[in-house]
This record gives C-alpha cells, sequence and structure tokens, in this order.
C-alpha cells in the first residue's frame, strides 16, 4: 500500500516535469499533505508486521531515542508505535538530522535484527518524513501530534497512558484506584 501511494505520488509529480510545469509551492504543499494523510492512515490502522508491539523491540527503540538527548540533539517529543516512530528533534551542531536517523536507525536495525534471529533483513523502510518546525506554534502542533499518535490509532484513551512515548506517565495507584 505505500509503495502504492509513492508510485502514485510520483506519477503526479513526473507529470509535472514532463508538461515542463512544475508544481508550484501550494501544489507541492497538497500533494504533501495528500500523500501524509494516507500513510498516516494506514499506519495508524496498524497495517504491516507491527514488529515495534514487541515489549523489547519498543524499548529499544525508545532506549535509542533517548540515548543521546541533550547531546547530540534535543528530543521535544516521541512516540513509538507498533510499526513507525514519531520524533521532534532539534540537531545539536555540528550534527544533522540525517546522521541522527543514521544513527538511529542503523542501531536499532542491527540489534533489532539480532533479537529477532534474523539477518540481511530490513527493518526500517528507507524513507522518512521530516518537516522543518517554522515558529513556537509549529512546535507545539508537532509536538502534540507526535503524543496523540497512539490515541488517534485507538491504542490508548490518554498520551500519557502509552508507555512507549514522552507523554507516558507511570500510573500512581492511589486509594481512589482501589475503588
Amino acid at each position: 500500500m505505500i509503495e502504492r501511494l509513492k508510485r502514485e505520488r510520483d506519477t503526479i509529480l513526473q507529470q509535472a516535469l514532463t508538461a515542463k510545469r512544475p508544481l508550484t509551492w501550494p501544489e507541492q504543499e497538497g500533494l504533501f499533505r495528500w500523500y501524509s494523510a494516507r500513510v498516516d492512515a494506514y499506519l495508524d490502522a496498524g497495517h504491516g508486521e507491527c514488529l515495534l508491539k514487541r515489549r523489547d523491540l519498543a524499548e529499544l527503540v525508545a532506549n535509542a531515542l533517548r540515548y543521546f538527548e541533550g547531546q547530540r540533539y534535543e528530543l521535544r517529543s516521541w512516540v513509538v508505535m507498533p510499526n513507525h516512530v514519531h520524533a521532534v528533534v532539534g540537531p545539536k551542531p555540528p550534527q544533522t538530522l540525517t546522521k541522527i536517523l543514521h544513527s538511529w536507525k542503523s542501531f536499532t536495525a542491527s540489534e533489532a535484527n539480532k533479537i529477532l534471529k534474523r539477518a540481511n533483513r530490513h527493518f526500517w523502510q528507507t524513507e522518512s518524513y521530516d518537516h522543518l518546525v517554522r515558529d513556537d506554534a509549529d512546535l507545539a502542533r508537532c509536538c502534540e501530534y507526535t503524543t496523540r499518535n497512539p490515541v488517534s490509532a485507538r491504542l490508548c484513551e490518554r498520551p500519557e497512558d502509552w508507555e512507549w512515548s514522552s507523554a507516558f506517565r507511570a500510573h500512581d495507584f492511589t486509594q481512589q484506584d482501589a475503588a
């Protein structure tokens, strides 16, 4: 399904280039929103292998995301979903987003494949989505989107209930809970 969506997106871009009329900025944004909405819906529906449903693999990825937090990057918000990951990250110079993503993906893929006892298999898709945060309002929207993703996918009722998220708060057992 994702490959089909990529082909449709690429066909639209190629048709514009063939017609010698590249897409305008608003058209590019519209195409991006169209593609992103469909990919998000596909992922939120729980399609794919969903290897990150496994506690050991979700923990591996969550720990990798947090490992260099504050040193190589500022990790504003993150969530490990059953079949994908969201992270709002600000690289600290001389780090780049490309280097950070490569580090996360290569380390976790290698370790996950060891855990899964498999070799020469891709763990992550090659394509990643990134968005340049333009201002504080955009940052807040991206962080909210990220931590609300498990709620949107109907995996939990509140962001703080999803264990593999920057929003997670361990449940405090209170007297009210015992009632």
